[in-house]
């Protein structure tokens, strides 16, 4: 008993000492844009032209984009890039082959990536959105990359370009004899084309739409489910008053 005990301290203190060592810093919380056809719009147009390049969603129809308000012709004209049907699925433009030996492997499946995701520090929006936002330089990684949420991350940094080159500044922090290093802030190496607020805004928008993606019809059972709710009420008010009107002449 006493070496099972030992063991599971042990074990406890082994976890303990591996999570203050990780690199990975909290989940900041995703904007919900699950209601505005705009971001989703924008964030469908995002996806296919910074992600559809090396990662497919092969359960994602593009069709399917006209519930979030766009028309076949938009579809056609703006985002149909793999293929030349409305109705095929999101198949990856990059060769799986060339991708294994780009990246070590294939790149993986999109479609309910905001689903699988979620964890003990917030849902899957959430990392998605903390992660496309925590990328910085480091030239001993192949790809010249590397990321808070997911350190040692293979990769790139395909949105480069829109947020710049930045570096994590950290803040050593002295605690019971141990030191932590805290992220303190962040220095811009190289601008992006668009400001902090507007990249945030604009990760804010694809990640929404990758969590529609991974449950399109998530909108229409949250309203149906409303809808079930208030009939239920109701029939449970005629319900107990049909009972009361039975028991009354009963007893």
């Amino acid at each position: 008993m006493k070496q099972i005990i030992l063991s599971v301290i042990l074990a406890f203190a082994a976890s303990l000492s591996a999570h203050a060592s990780s690199d990975t810093i909290p989940w900041d919380k995703a904007p919900n844009r699950l209601n505005d056809l705009g971001a989703l719009q924008n964030g469908a147009k995002l996806f296919v032209n910074y992600c559809l390049n090396c990662h497919a969603a092969s359960y994602m129809r593009f069709n399917r984009l006209t519930d979030i308000g766009l028309t076949e012709q938009q579809i056609k004209d703006n985002l149909l890039f793999t293929t030349d049907k409305v109705g095929e699925t999101m198949k990856v433009a990059i060769d799986p082959k060339q991708a294994k030996d780009w990246f070590g492997g294939n790149p993986p499946d999109l479609t309910v990536i905001a689903r699988s995701r979620s964890g003990s520090g917030g849902t899957g929006a959430d990392y998605l959105y903390t992660y496309l936002r925590t990328y910085y330089r480091d030239d001993t990684k192949a790809t010249g990359w590397n990321n808070l949420a997911f350190p040692n991350v293979g990769m790139p940094h395909v949105l480069w370009e829109l947020q710049g080159q930045r570096a994590p500044i950290y803040e050593d922090i002295e605690s019971h004899g141990h030191t932590t290093h805290v992220l303190k802030g962040w220095t811009q190496l190289t601008p992006g084309k668009l400001t902090s607020a507007q990249y945030d805004s604009e990760v804010a928008d694809l990640v929404n739409y990758m969590q529609w993606m991974s449950d399109p019809s998530q909108g229409t059972r949250v309203r149906v489910g409303v809808w079930v709710m208030l009939y239920l009420l109701v029939f449970f008010v005629i319900a107990w008053r049909l009972n009361a009107a039975y028991w009354k002449d009963i007893r």
